[in-house]
C-alpha cells in the first residue's frame, strides 16, 4: 500500500484491526490510550497523518472491558485529533456499528439513536464511516450526511455453506419477515456458490417490551437444510424458535448465522439447543461472554479481517466495493 495511507487499530478491537492491517501488507499506525485516575482519557496518534488517508478501526460492542459509550467516545475523540492534526480524510471503520438497532420510534417520545450517532460522528469531522450488516440499512443510510459505505457477510458464509452443504439441498431461513432481503441475498450467493437453487421461508414475529410472539411460519424446508440468516445473535431467542419451528416443519438439519454473536443473557442456551446443528458468525463482536469450551464446541467464527481489508483498499484506490459485495449487476 501506499505511504499516504495509516491505518489505527484502537486497544478494545486491537486484534481485528491488526489483521486487517496485516491482509493490507501494513503495519498498524501508533498510537497512544491514556486513561486517567478521574475516568477520563487522551488518545492520539504518535505518527504524523498530515495529508494522508486514515481509517481507524473500533468496533461498537460493550463488555470485555469497557461499554459501548467508553469505545464510542474513544473513537469520536481520537477522530477529532486526526481531524486536528490535519488528515485530508478519516474514515471511521465500525465492524460493529452499535446503536444501530434503535433506528426509529416505536413508542411515544422515543428516541431515534442511530440519527444522533450519525450526528456524533458528523460533530468530530467524520469522512466516511464503514459497517458491516446493520439491522436496517435503509435507517442507517438515511441518518448519516457524511459518506457511508455497507459491508455483507452473505459472501463469507455463503462459501462457508456452500461447502458444508456438499450437495444437499438448503432453504435459507428469516426468522422475522424484516429480514427477509438479507435472507433472499444470501440465498441468491448461496445458489451462485453451490449450483443449486435455495428454496426461501421467513417466521412471523412480533416483539414488545422484550417479549417476543408470533408463530405463522411461511415456506419449505421439509428435507431441507435449514440455514437461518439474521444480522444478530443478542440473547438468542429469535433464532431458537426458527430453530424449533424448522424442524417442526421437517427440516433435516437447521444451522444459525449471524454477522454479529453479541451472545448476551441466556445465548448459551440457545447455542447448545438440540434443534440446532452449528451456530456461525463474525468476529466482528469475539464471543467472549460464551464459556471456550463452548466457542470451541459449538460455534464457527468466520474471520471479517478479508472482506474489511479489501474494502479499504478499494475505497482508497479508487475501486468498487459493488463489485466487492457480488452486486456488480443488481
Amino acid at each position: 500500500m501506499a505511504d499516504d495511507i495509516a491505518l489505527f487499530a484502537l486497544e478494545a478491537s486491537r486484534p481485528l484491526g491488526e489483521a486487517v492491517a496485516a491482509r493490507l501488507g501494513l503495519a498498524p499506525a501508533a498510537h497512544e490510550e491514556r486513561s486517567f485516575e478521574d475516568g477520563e482519557h487522551k488518545t492520539r496518534p504518535l505518527t504524523s497523518v498530515r495529508g494522508r488517508d486514515v481509517y481507524v478501526v473500533q468496533s461498537l460492542h460493550g463488555g470485555d472491558g469497557g461499554s459501548v459509550n467508553d469505545r464510542l467516545i474513544r473513537l469520536l475523540f481520537f477522530i477529532g485529533a486526526l481531524k486536528d492534526a490535519a488528515a485530508a480524510r478519516v474514515t471511521a471503520v465500525v465492524p460493529y456499528l452499535g446503536y444501530a438497532r434503535k433506528d426509529r420510534k416505536t413508542k411515544s417520545r422515543d428516541p431515534v439513536a442511530t440519527r444522533y450517532l450519525a450526528g456524533l460522528f458528523e460533530s468530530v469531522g467524520t469522512d466516511r464511516v464503514v459497517t458491516m450488516d446493520v439491522h436496517n440499512l435503509a435507517a442507517f443510510q438515511n441518518a448519516f450526511r457524511c459518506r457511508t459505505e455497507h459491508l455483507e457477510a452473505a459472501g463469507l458464509f455463503a462459501g462457508h455453506f456452500a461447502a458444508l452443504l456438499a450437495g444437499r439441498e438448503a432453504a435459507v431461513v428469516s426468522p422475522d419477515a424484516g429480514g427477509v432481503k438479507r435472507a433472499d441475498w444470501f440465498r441468491t450467493l448461496l445458489t451462485r456458490a453451490t449450483g443449486q437453487d435455495a428454496t426461501g421461508a421467513f417466521m412471523e414475529k412480533y416483539r414488545s417490551r422484550d417479549v417476543v410472539s408470533g408463530g405463522a411460519f411461511v415456506g419449505d424446508v421439509d428435507g431441507r437444510v435449514a440455514i437461518v440468516v439474521d444480522d444478530l445473535i443478542g440473547s438468542g431467542t429469535t433464532m431458537r424458535r426458527a430453530a424449533h419451528a424448522c424442524r417442526e416443519h421437517g427440516a433435516v438439519a437447521v444451522h444459525a448465522a449471524a454477522t454479529h454473536g453479541l451472545f448476551v443473557g441466556d445465548a448459551a442456551a440457545m447455542v447448545t439447543d438440540s434443534a440446532l446443528d452449528g451456530v456461525v458468525v463474525t468476529d466482528t463482536v469475539p464471543p467472549f461472554r460464551l464459556p471456550a469450551a463452548l466457542v470451541a464446541d459449538r460455534l464457527t467464527v468466520l474471520p471479517a479481517a478479508p472482506l474489511f481489508a479489501e474494502a479499504i483498499r478499494r475505497m482508497h484506490e479508487g475501486g468498487s466495493l459493488s463489485e466487492l459485495m457480488g452486486r456488480e449487476g443488481d
